[in-house]
């Protein structure tokens, strides 16, 4: 189910329009992710598709059908929306906040029951521990994970996330990610994601629509807006206001961007080193006992031997070295869609990790100085 914004413009008296003459299209299963600076009407957008906000003129279309042909109340309960602040109540339960619109729609107990345990499984909280427990007895992370859980619970095809991460600590804020990621992997929902974060939007969009002032600027791939932005505006905002092969700063090695100090869990085999997982990263890399990178995985090894090479990806095609100029490690991290990638020293020793996020911060900070 996708949706569509034709000529879309929503005008307040005595503005000028917050949003004008939008047009895109969100194709099925597509995360899109609406960012610009504040102002540019991407709330605005976002809120005009479950009606909280009604277009002056222009059509928006959900499944093929125009919005304003349903019932809002009924539109709204047809579509997930997650907010920064989570929006739950306090005097409920998790349990009773994710089983909300279930309740609304008149699902039976026993069925409202069993979304709610399915659902707090898909980010590892269990239900015994977590469903009885009020919004105040959990973390930060673990209220936006409720909220997120709260906006798949009826399985709505469509998703509506307005900065869902944005109140969050940085390591929270990288986890979410992650787990949205992993999640949209399996779900392949329709998603409309609202950041004013760059980083965020290169990690999780599909594709990336940039606006300001209320009109489009331009909508592509994380890869089509850092090599061929539209117009100035786009490459100063994407920080990508040099070409690639002729990027001459301070951070041309990846060494000098590279996460050293990346927290990981392993398990130990004496015979043939470790599996090291990267802290909240979908990376396993395993590491023989005199230190060498011997393989690399995007999934947690398997089956009764976990040590089979058929189930490794060799580092020489997906490892990068720390000797590598930096315009050919971003390349790779966003042609390839790796969210991260490890780096091997001399002697192919595994010695850390370069992530989008990294790679992208260290450059624009390069780009600031470069300005001054």
């Amino acid at each position: 189910m996708g949706v569509k914004f034709e000529h879309v413009t929503k005008a307040y008296p005595g503005h000028k329009p917050a949003v004008n003459e939008l047009s895109l299209e969100v194709q099925t299963g597509e995360l899109l992710v609406l960012i610009g600076p504040s102002g540019c009407g991407k709330t605005t957008s976002l809120r005009m598709i479950n009606r909280l906000e009604e277009p002056t003129s222009g059509t928006i279309y959900v499944d093929g059908r125009d919005v304003c042909s349903y019932d809002p109340i009924e539109l709204r309960r047809g579509i997930g929306y997650a907010i920064q602040q989570t929006g739950l109540l306090p005097h409920m339960t998790i349990e009773q906040n994710i089983e909300l619109v279930p309740r609304l729609l008149k699902w039976d107990k026993k069925r409202r029951h069993e979304r709610t345990r399915e659902l707090l499984s898909l980010v590892d909280m269990d239900y015994d521990t977590f469903a009885s427990r009020y919004p105040r007895q959990l973390s930060g992370g673990q209220q936006q994970r409720i909220g997120v859980l709260r906006a798949l619970a009826t399985d709505p095809p469509v998703i509506l996330m307005d900065e869902p991460f944005g109140a969050l600590d940085p390591i929270s804020r990288e986890s979410l990610q992650t787990e949205l990621k992993r999640l949209q992997s399996r779900l392949r929902k329709t998603i409309v994601f609202v950041t004013h974060d760059i980083d965020e939007a290169m990690r999780l969009g599909d594709r990336i629509a940039i606006l300001q002032d209320g009109q489009l600027h331009q909508i592509g791939t994380p890869q089509e807006l850092v090599q061929a932005p539209r117009d100035e505006f786009v490459a100063k905002f994407m920080g990508r206001l040099f070409n690639f092969p002729k990027i001459q700063t301070s951070v041309d090695l990846i060494g000098q961007f590279m996460q050293e100090d990346t927290s990981h869990v392993h398990q130990e085999c004496s015979e043939h080193g470790k599996i090291v997982k990267i802290d909240h990263l979908p990376l396993w890399c395993w590491i023989d006992r005199n230190g060498v990178l011997r393989g690399v995985s995007s999934q947690p090894p398997t089956g009764a031997d976990q040590w089979d090479r058929n189930d490794w990806t060799d580092p020489k095609l997906a490892a990068v070295k720390d000797t590598d100029a930096s315009e050919v490690v971003l390349k790779r991290l966003i042609e390839g869609e790796a969210e991260a990638l490890p780096v091997i020293g001399e002697g192919e020793q595994f010695i850390g990790v370069v992530t989008q996020r990294s790679a992208l911060k260290a450059l624009s900070n390069v780009e600031m100085e470069n300005d001054e």
